[in-house]
């Protein structure tokens, strides 16, 4: 059938072509495990669909799409490439079958916006992070810096240090990463040191970030330590770490509590559509509390409207835990097969 589909008629109207897009990849996602053919014929459904809708359309097929593991890679770069920010940032952000070429290509050829997206991606290679740490503006480099998934080279570092300097937030980003290697972290204190010294009104300890960034470091460690051994609630440890918006840190807890990847964790806390955090959530029998914080987290970092949770909870209430289980079973299959 998508085969047939592929000759559409050049006609068609904006809002026919949206239809036909949106009929073809409701069929699409009946299949779990997609041919390279059936693929192949959905991408160029896709594509050539996508040159006649407008931004509006086109934002809401991508954020719907983002996601998708089997997306075809024309249709993934398509998105992330397109010159509308909106558009493209949830793809960047969320795609997982987006290559390190594929965001290079993005990264050195569009603009601060799609930078900043991808610079929130779950896992970034130095390849990358060169690139952004090259291009990227103050908000860019705000982020990246604190990205604990983003890789840096030497030469990414020294570059981030030196277009970060006198840059308080970057510097104190840095010193709360738990993955800086001796040289990193002493060249990072002395900085903030410097910092602290000539701000107005600075903490006069010097190592004051740092001593937070080891403090943070150490607490997420004790918390799944004692997840683990049962001394202390999964859903205490969700509410304090959402309410103090620490998105991150809360991927952490989901990824071992629901024996995930990092990067699923992440990807389902922050992809536009709700239902994969409600199934990882159900599936480990979080309450609606808890729940609810962890949406109030995503408002914040999404921009979405605090008015939606409500029916994002009630929803979430009804929520069948066998089917939360099971899909959440299959989420992990996939990951060992793949």
């Amino acid at each position: 059938m998508l085969r047939n589909l592929t000759r559409m008629p050049t006609d068609l109207s904006s809002d026919s072509r949206r239809q036909l897009l949106n009929a073809v990849t409701d069929l699409f996602l009946l299949d779990q495990e997609p041919t390279e053919a059936s693929k192949e014929h959905y991408g160029q459904i896709a594509v050539t669909s996508l040159s006649h809708l407008g931004d509006e359309d086109r934002r809401g097929y991508a954020d719907r799409v983002a996601a998708m593991p089997t997306l075809p890679r024309n249709v993934a770069v398509t998105l992330g490439g397109d010159g509308n920010a909106e558009v493209a940032r949830l793809v960047l952000t969320l795609s997982p079958v987006l290559t390190d070429n594929d965001l290079a290509a993005i990264a050195v050829s569009q603009t601060q916006q799609h930078l900043a997206a991808i610079a929130e991606r779950a896992r970034l290679s130095e390849r990358v992070t060169d690139i952004l740490v090259e291009r990227g503006d103050r908000t860019v480099l705000t982020t990246v810096s604190a990205n604990e998934g983003a890789a840096f080279s030497d030469r990414g570092f020294d570059r981030l240090l030196e277009r970060g300097n006198g840059d308080a937030a970057i510097a104190g980003n840095l010193a709360r990463r738990s993955d800086l290697e001796p040289k990193r972290a002493e060249r990072v204190l002395r900085i903030v040191g410097q910092l602290a010294e000539t701000a107005a009104g600075a903490n006069s300890d010097p190592q004051s970030l740092a001593r937070q960034a080891r403090q943070q470091r150490l607490e997420v460690k004790l918390l799944l330590s004692d997840l683990a051994a049962k001394v202390r609630e999964v859903d205490d440890v969700l509410i304090m770490l959402a309410d103090e918006d620490r998105a991150y840190h809360l991927a952490q807890v989901l990824s071992q509590v629901a024996d995930i990847t990092p990067e699923q964790a992440l990807r389902v806390l922050m992809q536009r559509d709700a239902s994969g955090i409600a199934v990882t959530c159900r599936s480990l029998g979080v309450g609606a509390t808890a729940f609810r914080a962890i949406l109030q987290l995503r408002a914040r970092r999404l921009y979405f409207s605090l008015r939606d949770i409500d029916d994002d909870v009630e929803a979430y209430a009804k929520l069948d835990l066998a089917t939360a289980e099971r899909t959440l079973r299959f989420l992990k299959l996939r990951t060992k097969i793949a």
